[in-house]
């Protein structure tokens, strides 16, 4: 066998286990979308993430490469009054379903690096607690959108 025969050979490997490792993967994301503000206004961003494994597992950060900062909050209402506060983390439990929703958790981006607008997609990098990282692609939508596809 040459050496460019076992090269071959050793990618090929090398790109089945990583295919089947992203399908195994403990925690999956569906139905990204970032309500986009006008100028330079923050965004908030919406996911559904989905934890598969049998171990309880959190979200202790993001990061976009679209945007200076982004940080997880919650959004919440007290006594007729709104408001939001920064999270160190957002619990998944096994085999459960947590949604980054409007008027829940989101995750706020701020300062774009470019402009956004509706139509566009960003990816956001959210960090595990098992040190694992899940990129999202989440579509921009307009101000007054209220989910993924309205």
């Amino acid at each position: 066998m040459t050496i460019r025969s076992l090269a071959f050979a050793l990618t090929l490997v090398l790109a089945a286990g990583a295919a089947r490792a992203a399908d195994t993967a403990p925690v999956k994301a569906a139905d990204g979308w970032l309500r986009v503000l006008p100028g330079s206004l923050p965004a908030g961003g919406y996911v559904t993430f989905e934890n598969t494994s049998d171990r309880a597992l959190s979200i202790v950060s993001a990061q976009s490469g679209d945007y200076a900062d982004a940080m997880i909050h919650r959004s919440s209402t007290e006594g007729g009054m709104g408001r939001m506060e920064m999270v160190d983390s957002v619990p998944l439990p096994p085999k459960a379903t947590v949604a980054f929703a409007p008027g829940g958790y989101h995750v706020m981006l701020m300062q774009p690096k470019h402009s956004v607008k509706p139509g566009d997609t960003v990816t956001v990098t959210f960090t595990l607690s098992d040190g694992e990282t899940l990129p999202v692609k989440l579509l921009a939508r307009p101000a007054n959108a209220n989910g993924p596809k309205d």
